[in-house]
C-alpha cells in the first residue's frame, strides 16, 4: 500500500506538472518566459517617481498589487502615444530569477491631445514566482545590470479597517506656488472636517511655503509626494494641448491622481480628488464623516461621489470687512479664505464641473472630474447637500457684486480656523524672521 500511494503521489505530481505547461502555453495574448538566473535586484525607493524605461520613450511611477479581476500587478506609468513598443514586466522572483511576461497596456481615454498620456500596464503574476518587485523594460531581450525594480506595493489588502477615514490628494503643486495664507487656512479647515492626510505631488513651491509644509508633515497631516516632472518632460501649463502645447497635460495632474488612488487605496476608506485651491463642505451635516455615513447609507451601489465646483471670486471681499483685520496675516502671502463669501449663480447653459470623494477599492482609473473605470455607481451629489467652495479668479467677471450669493460657509469655522492659522504663522513664519 506504501508502494501504490508513492506511485499515486508520483503520478499526481506528473499530472500538475503538465497542467501547468498547457496553462502557460495557452494563456491568450500573453508571453510567459521560463525563469532565469537572477542578479541581486536593485530596488527603486518609494520617493523616487519617474522612472525611465530604459531603451524607450516611456516612464513608470509606481507598481500595485491588484487582485480585484484577478491576481496582476498593475503599474502606471507615463506612455508615448506616438509609440507601437512591447512592453514586459520582469518580476524579481524569491528564489532569486527572473520571471518576464508580457505587459497588456491600458492607456487612459483622457490624454487632451498631448502626445505622453497616463498608462496602466497590467501583468498577470505566474504562480512559479513569488515577487515583490517589478520592472517594466521594452523590447530588449534581456535584463542588464543597471536593471532597476519597482516595489510592488498593496500586497496586504484590507477592506474593513483602515488607518485614515479621509486623505486628501493633490495632485501637483507647481509654479513656485506661494497661496501660503490659503493653503495654511485650507488645512486647517481640512481638520476640523475629519482629514487626517492631506498627500501632496510637490514639483516646486516658494521658500515659505516650503517651511509650511515641512511644518505640517512634521505634524502627521501632510505627505510629500516628489514629482520632479519637469527634469524628463516637458509638461503643459494647461489642460488643451492646441491652446497650451507641450509634452504632457498639465503637469501629469491625471498620473499623480491616479497613483494617489492606488497608494491609499488600502489606508483610507475615502480619498478626496480636489485641487489645493478647494473646499469640500459639508452643508447638512457637521463634517465629512457625517456627510459621508448619510450618503453611503442612501447610495450602498456608490463608491464615486461627485461634487459640484463653485466659485467664490478672489476680487470680491466680504463688505463687513469681519476677517480682514488680523495682524499676523498682513505679511504673509495669500488670500485669506474668510473675506471671499460671495459665490457665482449656477449657468443653466454650462455644465457645472465636479471634483469626487471616491471609495479608492472601486476605482481602477481616473480623470481630474469623473472616474474612467470603476465598480459600482456614481452618484451626484445635491449642491445644497454639499459643494465645493472654490475661491479663484472669477469664471462671470462681469456679474456685480449683487448678482453674486451670498455663502458664509466658511465662518462656521472661523474661531478654530483664526486662532490655529495664527499658531502656524507664528511657528513657522515669525520664527523665521
Amino acid at each position: 500500500r506504501m508502494v501504490n500511494i508513492k506511485t499515486l503521489l508520483f503520478l499526481l505530481a506528473i499530472v500538475l506538472g503538465y497542467i501547468s505547461v498547457l496553462w502557460l502555453q495557452q494563456k491568450p495574448n500573453k508571453t510567459f518566459s521560463p525563469p532565469e538566473p537572477a542578479i541581486a535586484c536593485s530596488v527603486i525607493s518609494l520617493e523616487e517617481t519617474i522612472t525611465p524605461v530604459l531603451g524607450t520613450k516611456h516612464f513608470v511611477v509606481a507598481a500595485y498589487a491588484d487582485n480585484r479581476d484577478g491576481r496582476r500587478t498593475r503599474i502606471i506609468g507615463i506612455i508615448n502615444r506616438n509609440s507601437g513598443d512591447k512592453l514586459y514586466c520582469v518580476f524579481c522572483c524569491g528564489n532569486r530569477t527572473f520571471f518576464t511576461t508580457t505587459a497588456e497596456v491600458q492607456q487612459h481615454s483622457d490624454h487632451f491631445g498631448f502626445p505622453y498620456v497616463t498608462t496602466d500596464l497590467l501583468c498577470e503574476m505566474a504562480p512559479v514566482c513569488k515577487s515583490s518587485y517589478v520592472m517594466v523594460r521594452g523590447p530588449s531581450p534581456s535584463v542588464g545590470n543597471g536593471a532597476r525594480f519597482l516595489p510592488i506595493q498593496n500586497q496586504h489588502q484590507q477592506e474593513d479597517e483602515f488607518p485614515y477615514e479621509f486623505t486628501v490628494c493633490i495632485s501637483s503643486l507647481f509654479g513656485n506656488y506661494n497661496n501660503v495664507l490659503q493653503f495654511i487656512q485650507t488645512l486647517e479647515v481640512y481638520k476640523i472636517l475629519g482629514i487626517q492626510k492631506v498627500m501632496i505631488y510637490k514639483t516646486n513651491c516658494s521658500q515659505t511655503l516650503d517651511k509650511v509644509l515641512s511644518y505640517y508633515k512634521e505634524e502627521g497631516v501632510v505627505e510629500i509626494i516628489p514629482w520632479p516632472i519637469t527634469t524628463v518632460l516637458n509638461p503643459s501649463h494647461g489642460w488643451n494641448y492646441a491652446e497650451h502645447k507641450g509634452d504632457l497635460h498639465y503637469y501629469g495632474q491625471l498620473t499623480t491622481l491616479n497613483d494617489c488612488i492606488y497608494r491609499n487605496m488600502y489606508s483610507s476608506k475615502y480619498v478626496l480628488l480636489n485641487d489645493i485651491d478647494e473646499i469640500i463642505a459639508p452643508y447638512k451635516h457637521r463634517d465629512l464623516h457625517e456627510l459621508m455615513k448619510y450618503l453611503s447609507s442612501q447610495n450602498p451601489k456608490a463608491g464615486v461621489f461627485l461634487i459640484e465646483n463653485h466659485i467664490y471670486p478672489k476680487n470680491v471681499f466680504d463688505e463687513t470687512g469681519r476677517f480682514s483685520q488680523q495682524a499676523k496675516w498682513k505679511n504673509v502671502p495669500g488670500i485669506n479664505i474668510l473675506e471671499h463669501v460671495h459665490r457665482e449663480p449656477d449657468r443653466k447653459e454650462v455644465y457645472n464641473p465636479t471634483k469626487m470623494i471616491v471609495n479608492p477599492r472601486r476605482v481602477e482609473q481616473t480623470s481630474v472630474h469623473s472616474v474612467l473605470k470603476h465598480y459600482g455607481e456614481s452618484y451626484r451629489v445635491p449642491p445644497d447637500v454639499s459643494k465645493i467652495v472654490h475661491i479663484r479668479v472669477p469664471l462671470q467677471g462681469q456679474l456685480s457684486k449683487e448678482a453674486l450669493i451670498r455663502d458664509t460657509k466658511l465662518w462656521e469655522y472661523a474661531d478654530e480656523v483664526i486662532k490655529k492659522t495664527n499658531e502656524v504663522i507664528k511657528r513657522v513664519i515669525e520664527s523665521e524672521s
